[in-house]
């Protein structure tokens, strides 16, 4: 191929390649023939060479050799090669390259060009790869092309000091006046980079947005033109006059109107007109209706301006576009608490979205069903979730099961009810639940005395039916365990009569244990439920003395622990044994801290719960290793290792002393604590407060309850704790009350740690807080040296 070939038959035979190494074959040659031809002094072809060059670097291949050929053509007095010179320049330099800075000076020269078109190439030469040296040598330049008579130069200009802005913050108060002077304009292509630019200035500056609060009226003028003039050609698009322009001014108002009465109420009027005046057949006015109700949510606008910003986003929920039914919920999602009788409103269209065929709009509308839930319509709300939870993708039954659970917990109308739920939830999806469930309903059970008769009988149902569900399964071992005798005697008045024996009992029992379905935890279970009814049955004593032996030599640590305990109950402690294996009492709460999967906000979300090892990381986005480093190093540079924690799920096994095992039959149901110690303050930062009280357990245990409160105005969500402790003593955290604190106070996040010193070492803590708020992730580390309420000697 001859070196002066033109572009197009340069492609041309690019693309006639057959192979890659033909291809690469073609590509060499040719950038060898640009080399040699930009050595040469006298070149009429250097921007023909160019624009060769720079379609090879389209293709992804090296074409850094002509970045001084972009600077020389940069330098040309021709518009023809200065227009080359420029694209080359945007495409092959960048901030970070020495060469980048050679072409300031002819930049400086072509802003001050009396040609249009060359200042338009500097211009957008600059907004694309200006560094922050090149920005501020040039500012002065671009205020004052901003200040020209031509529009076409206003509008490139403004667009130029966007960025600018972007790179070096401090020159926003050069632009300020000139931007606010670009209001009056007539051209939309000026008004449109007016805007967008004292967004920017508005954005990075508190001053400069008071500043341009007073511009509010004009933006309202502009924006009433924009919705009430007739066809224009120019502007036009599907019926709607320059829907682009329309969107910048609104997004400036909701800026200018947040937290602002005065500014709010100025453009309330405009936005009911907008609201009520925009086509919303096509797509581009329901991107006008958006941008509007995202305005009228954001200001302090009137209480009925609010009610139609949610009627638009229930109209949103009825289109075929899935897109605008997703950002319709997710909108929805974000005002419920604070507009919930609105939203209630569209409740039965958001509940028909569960039937979505799109994975993200099914889990936006689980997500706002239960946000939904309220006392007044408990029953019809949870009918269509347990109906969507039987048929819901496996990723989303999780969700599904705690959010129902939580919404059961706070609006049930009656035990009977909650307990009819918590059971069709384990049924269905018993695998999906989380830790705490069991020991939840464990404790409802408990506390409806009435119902323990109802309860027994239809988990032993529910037992025989299905032994895979492992949560069902556990709660019904410890149900028939303690409440067989109620399962013998038949005489149930609430559910059909069911005539068990002692034999079916044990038999069902056996096939738990038995079963390779089941879970050591499950077979704890089991087998302490096969033990307590020795003492509720009369006949088959002994085979329960058998079933209880063999499991004496088991290869599980735990249930080989439990049977010899039961067997020496059995041969050395008989006597006691009906005192020790007798039902048990009302489960009371426990401390606030220990709610039991309780969540104690205003919102219901699902907290996740993970376990990790000591050594290990927990699953949280990557931190840097200087973080990690400051959260271990408790001791200031000690070689004694330290144990880092997160909040785990609650366990349902959890250790016992070596006093207590004997005792410990329900496998984790730890008792009630004391009261805690008053609470004192121990972090406060950015809104964020951290109390901290202690309850001493015993002479080496202590339990910390910390609590979280937000005193700003805007939400904290995945809002986690982590802690850590000397290596010699040990840590375990609780299962938080949530992740989510909401503004102004109005719900606490509780999180409690049991800590175990049996060194009585001097007991130090250091606590990692890390939360997100608008958007932003924050983190912060603190260290307790002192525990308040203790004695020095004991910790």
């Amino acid at each position: 191929m001859s070196p002066s070939v033109p572009l197009q038959e340069m492609i041309r035979a690019i693309r006639s390649a057959r192979t890659q190494c033909e291809e690469r074959g073609v590509i060499q040659r040719e950038c060898a023939a640009i080399r040699a031809q930009f050595r040469q002094a006298d070149n009429g072809g250097r921007s023909h060479n160019l624009a060769k060059l720079l379609y090879v670097h389209m293709l992804g291949y090296p074409a850094h050799f002509g970045q001084m050929e972009c600077v020389r053509m940069i330098a040309s007095p021709r518009y023809s090669e200065k227009r080359v010179g420029y694209l080359g320049a945007m495409m092959l330099l960048d901030e970070k390259q020495d060469a980048s800075l050679l072409i300031t000076n002819s930049i400086k020269n072509d802003l001050a060009h009396s040609n249009q078109y060359v200042q338009s190439l500097a211009l957008c030469t600059l907004a694309c790869m200006g560094s922050a040296e090149m920005c501020r040598d040039l500012a002065p330049e671009i205020d004052r092309l901003l200040r020209a008579s031509n529009s076409y130069i206003k509008k490139k200009a403004a667009l130029c000091a966007v960025h600018i802005v972007r790179k070096v913050h401090e020159l926003g108060e050069l632009f300020a006046p000139a931007a606010r002077s670009l209001l009056s304009e007539k051209n939309h292509g000026v008004l449109h980079g007016a805007v967008v630019l004292i967004i920017e200035l508005c954005e990075r500056n508190p001053e400069t947005l008071e500043r341009f609060r007073k511009t509010v009226p004009d933006l309202v003028q502009i924006m009433k033109g924009l919705v009430l003039s007739g066809y224009s050609p120019e502007h036009d698009v599907s019926g709607i006059s320059d829907p682009f322009l329309q969107v910048r001014i609104l997004r400036l108002l909701r800026i200018l109107g947040r937290n602002n009465e005065g500014a709010s109420d100025a453009m309330n009027d405009l936005l009911a007109q907008v609201a009520t005046n925009t086509d919303s057949t096509k797509t581009v006015g329901n991107a006008v209706l958006y941008e509007t109700v995202l305005t009228v949510l954001d200001i302090k606008s009137e209480s009925g301006l609010r009610v139609l910003a949610v009627n638009i986003l229930g109209r949103f929920l009825l289109n075929n576009d899935r897109n605008i039914r997703y950002i319709a919920m997710t909108s929805l999602q974000k005002i419920v608490g604070t507009d919930h009788n609105a939203v209630q409103r569209h409740r039965g269209t958001i509940v028909d979205c569960l039937k979505d065929q799109d994975a993200s709009v099914k889990r936006r509308s689980l997500e706002l069903s239960l946000a939904l839930v309220s006392a007044s319509n408990i029953r019809s709300m949870m009918k269509e979730l347990l109906l969507f939870l039987s048929s819901c993708p496996p990723e989303l039954r999780s969700h599904a099961a705690s959010g129902i659970f939580n919404a059961a917990e706070r609006y049930a109308p009656s035990q009977r009810w909650h307990i009819d739920t918590m059971l069709h939830v384990l049924i269905t999806a018993g695998g999906d639940v989380r830790d705490e469930t069991v020991p939840n309903l464990i404790q409802l059970i408990t506390n409806a005395s009435e119902l323990h008769c109802y309860t027994v009988h239809k988990l032993y149902r529910a037992l025989l039916a299905d032994i895979s569900q492992q949560s069902l399964v556990q709660v019904a071992c410890w149900c028939i365990g303690e409440y067989g005798d109620l399962l013998l005697r038949g005489d149930c008045q609430e559910t059909e009569p069911l005539q068990v024996t002692e034999d079916d009992a044990l038999d069902a029992l056996e096939t738990v244990l038995q079963s390779h379905m089941s879970s050591p935890a499950t077979r704890g279970f089991a087998l302490t439920a096969t033990m307590k009814l020795s003492t509720r049955i009369t006949d088959n004593v002994d085979r329960i003395r058998s079933i209880v032996s063999i499991y004496g030599s088991c290869i599980d640590v735990e249930l080989q622990q439990r049977a010899v305990e039961y067997n020496a109950l059995f041969k050395k402690y008989d006597h006691m044994r009906a005192a020790v294996l007798e039902r048990m009492p009302v489960i009371e709460k426990n401390s606030p801290g220990h709610t039991n999967g309780e969540f104690t906000g205003e919102a219901i979300r699902d907290i996740p719960t993970a376990r990790i090892k000591q050594g290990e990381l927990p699953l949280l986005p990557p931190q840097p290793a200087s973080q990690v480093c400051d959260l271990l190093d408790l001791l200031g540079g000690s070689e004694e290792t330290l144990q880092l924690s997160p909040a785990p799920g609650l366990s349902i096994n959890a250790a016992s002393t070596a006093g207590g095992d004997l005792l410990d039959l329900l496998g984790g149901l730890e008792p009630a604590p004391l009261a805690p110690a008053p609470a004192v303050p121990v972090y406060e930062k950015g809104g964020v407060t951290l109390t901290l009280s202690c309850e001493k357990q015993s002479d080496t245990g202590l339990t910390v309850t910390l609590t979280a409160s937000n005193s700003t105005d805007s939400d904290i969500s995945s809002f986690t704790l982590q802690a850590a402790v000397p290596k010699s003593v040990q840590l375990h955290m609780k299962a938080p009350s949530g992740d989510y604190l909401p503004a102004r106070g109005t719900a606490k996040v509780i999180q409690m740690v049991v800590l175990n010193n049996p060194n009585k070492v001097n007991l130090k803590m250091r606590v990692r807080i890390s939360y997100t708020r608008q958007a932003s992730a924050f983190q912060d580390t603190v260290q307790i040296d002192s525990f308040p309420g203790l004695d020095a000697a004991g910790h």
